[in-house]
């Protein structure tokens, strides 16, 4: 039986104020072409270049975080041949020692994020190199036109083992990357700006003997990976059922036609000439440096995701929602830690806090992700409703002192003022109604307006409770507690 394996290769743009080796700015906004160039990055003869000290530490920090061994010396290689996209001729970059060797990665092996359905991904390495420039195609002329604003902006690559068997474990694994890099603040890696780029490696083979490799070059966007890795699985397949025999070669992928298409037969390392930059010395970490590095990586998404399963008892999807929107997260763990629990600290609190703190958390998590971002696109620091009246706000509904449909009356109004709940519910009279001869002098109105669906009720149709209570709420503008009203509507029909 044939079996797909996988390996990627990510490049990822770092976000450094300068390029690699010169001082040009690394700007990947700049629309004006060939502005962010100098004689070092151009390649000319004479210039000497020199490494980006704060592109190395983002590497170093990628690998710590991803449980790489760092190598205590490393150096750069030169990587021969030649684009019009590549200045100098040629490419400094690493060969046989990167800063970065034998991680892991763990992803969901499901379509979920289930901690018990993990799959590990081995990483071979993670290197440094500069950027190429950036080619452009002028619509119907025979010429191209090079912009080389990009070219020796640091670039790093991470190459993982052939250790993935689908489109949906390549697009969790870039998708998991690309969290770890932007809570890392090493890129942005934003695909669709090309700061992050994805090629695979395919092939099929028998048990656990490997075929001919077919690597699909610059994927840029989760979708785009995930079905070329479908289409190429299945193109191979086909191939190898009728004995044929699958080439060695780079191919690209038309999204509009869903297929992958050749491009070049596939360079092998030893075409590239790789022999070590003479420009530039070895680089050496001593171990006070990696460990300063690793002080500053903050917690990642996989261990978010189980602190907040276990904190506030969250379902996987909310999380998710947490984890991908990192201001979002962190303004719910505001809120949270606002409510009035026992203890602030999670090992210290009562069984009765950590109850409340899993009833207020999923309370909050809901209206902050439905009712509060539906209101506008959220960002804390333009939010009127600061945590404190969020927290007061989600007790308040918790305590049952109001109703959820006064709950959204009251939010849009500290969303428009930025008002404490408790002014507002005072000043527009939202307060719950539990007083039951109150509620109950309600539910006899409202039985005499409806003879019909009293009727109705006593002769079995017990659906008509719902109608009925919901002419209580409204005879009570919401204020009325829902649970009073539907007791003491049975109690009264079944009399």
């Amino acid at each position: 039986m044939l079996k797909s394996s996988i390996g990627l290769e990510i490049h990822t743009e770092l976000k450094t104020s300068s390029k690699m080796f010169c001082s040009c700015r690394n700007d990947p906004d700049e629309k004006k072409a060939n502005i962010n160039v100098c004689p070092i990055c151009m390649g000319h003869p004479g210039t000497l270049p020199s490494a980006n000290k704060e592109a190395i530490k983002k590497v170093v920090k990628t690998g710590l975080a991803l449980n790489c061994e760092i190598n205590r010396t490393s150096k750069f290689d030169r990587k021969n041949y030649f684009y019009p996209d590549l200045p100098k001729g040629y490419q400094i970059s690493q060969y046989d020692q990167p800063f970065c060797k034998a991680g892991y990665l763990e992803i969901p092996a499901s379509k979920g994020f289930k901690e018990m359905h993990l799959k590990t991904i081995r990483i071979t390495r993670i290197h440094l190199e500069e950027d190429t420039g950036r080619l452009m195609h002028p619509e119907k002329a025979d010429y191209s036109l090079v912009d080389y604003n990009r070219a020796g902006i640091p670039l790093m690559e991470l190459v993982t083992e052939p250790d993935l068997e689908s489109g949906l474990e390549v697009r969790r694994f870039a998708e998991e990357f690309q969290l770890i890099m932007r809570y890392l603040s090493v890129s942005d890696a934003d695909m669709e700006k090309g700061q992050m780029r994805v090629e695979v490696n395919i092939s099929m083979g028998a048990r656990k003997k490997l075929g001919t490799k077919v690597e699909i070059k610059n994927l840029n966007s989760f979708k785009s990976a995930e079905k070329a890795v479908d289409y190429e699985i299945k193109r191979q397949s086909e191939i190898l059922k009728k004995k044929g025999k699958v080439i060695h070669e780079t191919r690209g992928w038309n999204d509009q036609k869903g297929e992958t298409f050749s491009q070049r037969e596939k360079e092998q390392a030893h075409g590239y000439r790789y022999f070590p930059e003479p420009d530039l010395p070895p680089v050496s970490l001593d171990a006070q440096v990696i460990d300063s590095i690793k002080a500053e990586i903050p917690e990642l998404p996989a261990g978010k995701r189980k602190r907040f399963k276990k904190e506030y008892s969250l379902d996987a999807k909310t999380i998710e929602i947490f984890i991908d929107n990192r201001d979002l997260g962190e303004y719910f763990e505001k809120v949270v830690s606002e409510a009035d629990i026992d203890s602030k600290e999670p090992s210290k609190r009562s069984s009765a806090g950590k109850g409340k703190i899993h009833s207020v958390a999923k309370l909050a998590a809901n209206y902050i992700i439905t009712d509060l971002v539906g209101l506008g696109t959220f960002s804390e620091k333009d939010c009127k409703i600061d945590p404190e009246n969020f927290a007061e706000f989600v007790v308040l509904i918790n305590n049952g002192k109001i109703t959820s449909k006064t709950a959204k009356q009251i939010l849009a109004e500290m969303h428009r003022t930025g008002t404490d709940p408790s002014n507002i519910i005072k000043e527009k009279g939202l307060s719950q109604i539990s007083d039951q001869k109150e509620i109950s002098n309600v539910i006899m109105t409202v039985l005499e307006n409806q003879s019909k669906a009293v009727e109705d009720y006593r002769k079995g149709n017990k659906n008509v409770l719902q109608f009925l209570a919901g002419q209580v709420m409204a005879a009570t503008k919401g204020r009325a507690n829902p649970e009073i009203v539907q007791r003491l509507l049975k109690d009264i029909l079944e009399k």
